[in-house]
């Protein structure tokens, strides 16, 4: 017990402000990081002329801040194609399409407690009831019936 309270005085008591101060201050070092990749801030002499530098308009329009210290866009790094219109809303009857049908997937099989396997089962069932009415009724219009590959197993 005695050893318990001796941790419990030799620990420093620290301030919450100091705490704060010392993440803020890590967090901008992070930032500056993030943001400064290849500057190398060893010179006074280079601080100097990353200040004239950042000062002109063409380095100001070059040097865009993105989340996360991105280089590219969101639609670039998604693949930039159909997939990437879709996933950022920018097709909106195609990705309400998508959005619609995944619901429609969740609803069917968490809410209604519907089973993938039972689902193929009467899918199968279904297109083999077609082929099956599709066949005989071929012969009352005279169409020739649907070619269904034969397979022999040796």
């Amino acid at each position: 017990m005695a050893e318990e309270h001796k941790n419990e005085e030799s620990l420093p008591n620290l301030d919450p402000a100091v705490e704060v101060v010392e993440r803020e201050s890590l967090m901008e070092k992070i930032s500056e990081k993030i943001h400064h990749k290849g500057d190398s801030s060893s010179s006074s002499s280079s601080d100097d002329d990353n200040e004239k530098k950042s000062s002109s308009p063409s380095s100001l329009k070059s040097k865009v801040y993105r989340l996360f210290g991105r280089e590219r866009p969101v639609h670039k790094v998604l693949g930039g194609g159909k997939p990437a219109d879709i996933f950022m809303w920018k097709d909106k009857k195609m990705s309400g399409g998508v959005f619609g049908g995944a619901t429609a997937a969740w609803v069917v099989f968490e809410l209604m407690e519907y089973h993938l396997l039972t689902l193929l089962c009467h899918a199968l069932i279904v297109l083999l009831a077609v082929l099956f009415i599709w066949s005989n009724a071929t012969m009352f219009i005279h169409k020739s019936p649907p070619k269904i590959p034969e397979v022999h197993i040796p």
